[in-house]
């Protein structure tokens, strides 16, 4: 089978497109035929030698991929072969062929395409479990969404709504907030202008945010902490910017407000049970029609370069995914 390998740290372009081993299957584990895989910011970060867990070379990025089961291991019960599939798998995604254990598999709801689906475990994942359970959002708070025009932003302004907040999506391109307009969001900042802090601030009566979800970081961050409610959450989510910020402790104290780190990855990990109910609501939310994961941009898996320079640049809307031809659309 086909995979692109990270072999020394470095760009997208220092990727190589090579046929490797097949992977060997676990008891606990399923083999996965991909249709498609989404990139996320990790992977800019892990092929740069920047992420906290560097797996050992050489190694494949993609994080979260979906296709159709090619085979189960013996004590694998729920799939057979040519279920339809998605799941988070770590790396490993940029390849025809993945093995995931089958705790981190979902089957697909009929209506949802692999393109869509290979997107919506790290995002709708990450974004639900910052809202709900690291947030505890409240109908009518209003939540500021930063970088609401990618992949995360768009899934925290669809959750957002659906969870009943007002929803202030941030970003900086007039067709970034179209897009987050178009996903839900009440109100919209163009923060380019350097600006967000005022113009939240105006949005919300003088008060502030009461939660804020910022994947970028950088030096909003800063404004962030100048535009949160009394009894805020600021979300730290990840540094799309590049500049990892500094925590401002007296405005914590002057505003009561809290500063929540949000390692999604490493908490379904640890809490596999509350993951997988977590994930069928967020399914249930899918099947409503509550949300709509966007898919921006879509490259076969050979033009893996051109889509990461995608991401890393921020030119997207929506998630970028690379995809697998195996007949048929992804």
């Amino acid at each position: 089978m086909k995979a692109v390998l990270c072999k020394a740290f470095g760009p997208p372009e220092s990727l190589v497109l090579e046929d490797v081993a097949e992977p060997e299957v676990g008891p606990d584990d399923v083999l996965v035929d991909i249709r498609a895989v989404a990139l996320n910011f990790p992977d800019v970060l892990m092929i740069a030698g920047k992420y906290q867990m560097l797996p050992p070379f050489p190694f494949s990025p993609g994080g979260e991929v979906a296709g159709t089961v090619a085979a189960t291991g013996a004590n694998v019960n729920g799939f057979t072969p040519g279920d339809q599939v998605f799941g988070g798998v770590g790396h490993g995604g940029f390849a025809e062929r993945a093995v995931l254990p089958a705790g981190r598999l979902f089957r697909m709801p009929d209506s949802m395409s692999f393109a869509q689906a290979s997107g919506i475990s790290t995002t709708y994942g990450t974004s639900y479990y910052a809202l709900k359970d690291r947030a505890a959002l409240q109908p009518g708070e209003n939540l500021l969404v930063l970088g609401a025009g990618g992949g995360v932003g768009i899934a925290a302004v669809q959750l957002g709504k659906a969870l009943g907040a007002r929803v202030i999506a941030a970003a900086s391109t007039a067709e970034k907030l179209e897009a987050a307009r178009a996903s839900g969001a009440d109100e919209t900042i163009d923060y380019s202008d350097g600006q967000l802090k005022d113009k939240v601030k105006a949005l919300t009566g003088g008060k502030g945010a009461d939660v804020i979800y910022d994947p970028v970081g950088g030096e909003l961050f800063d404004q962030c902490m100048r535009c949160i409610n009394w009894y805020g959450r600021v979300l730290v989510i990840g540094f799309a910017a590049g500049d990892i910020p500094k925590v401002p402790i007296n405005l914590i104290l002057l505003k009561s407000c809290q500063v929540v780190g949000v390692f999604y990855g490493a908490w379904s990990m640890r809490s596999p049970e509350q993951h997988q109910a977590r994930f069928q609501e967020i399914l249930e939310l899918f099947e409503r029609g509550s949300i709509d994961p966007l898919v921006g941009r879509s490259y076969p898996l050979e033009q893996y370069a051109r889509a990461l320079r995608d991401l890393s640049e921020r030119r997207a809307i929506g998630k970028v995914v690379l995809t697998v031809d195996r007949a048929g659309p992804a």
